[in-house]
């Protein structure tokens, strides 16, 4: 039979680790640790967090406008969203009726594309590159365009269709 004296001392010690968990007073005697609920309260300081704290500095309002060009800038978004804003604005820095004949392309490597409704229009458009390119880089230096490139419209390609060959085929188409 268990000794009653024995079970009023587990008792008496009972209260002092019951304000501990008991998964931390497990642990704790585990490891060779005597479990205290003074060495836990301890332990568990709260940590200051001024960065979420109220009516510090940098904790002001701010407009979507200014959220989204941060996001931009972190994102490293900023070349293509100054590429997208060249062939948004193309009709201002090309001209309108420039604009109504040619359109941008592709951007590839600091090269802009523009094709051009008619080889005419793109050889015009050769003569004018250089105002044209300092234009881009006056409004838009973050796009990275160095050079532009016009090429004419596209030509229909006899390579392709029902009645095609592999290889030269015959030469006297026109004859």
């Amino acid at each position: 039979m268990p000794d009653p004296d024995a079970r009023a001392e587990g008792e008496a010690s009972a209260p002092s680790s019951a304000s501990v968990p008991e998964t931390v007073a497990t642990y704790l005697r585990l490891r060779g640790l005597e479990p205290s609920a003074r060495s836990f309260r301890k332990r568990r300081r709260r940590v200051v967090d001024d960065e979420n704290a109220p009516f510090t500095p940098g904790r002001d309002p701010r407009g979507v406008g200014d959220v989204l060009a941060a996001l931009t800038r972190e994102a490293g978004w900023d070349k293509e969203l100054a590429r997208e804003d060249v062939v948004r604005a193309w009709s201002d820095v090309a001209g309108e009726d420039t604009a109504r004949h040619t359109r941008p392309v592709a951007f590839s490597e600091g090269t802009l594309t523009v094709q051009a409704d008619s080889t005419a229009w793109a050889k015009q458009l050769q003569l004018m590159r250089a105002h044209i390119l300092s234009e881009i880089v006056r409004r838009f230096p973050e796009a990275g365009v160095d050079a532009i490139r016009f090429i004419g419209p596209d030509v229909p390609s006899w390579k392709w269709g029902p009645r095609t060959i592999p290889g030269r085929g015959p030469r006297d188409t026109y004859g």
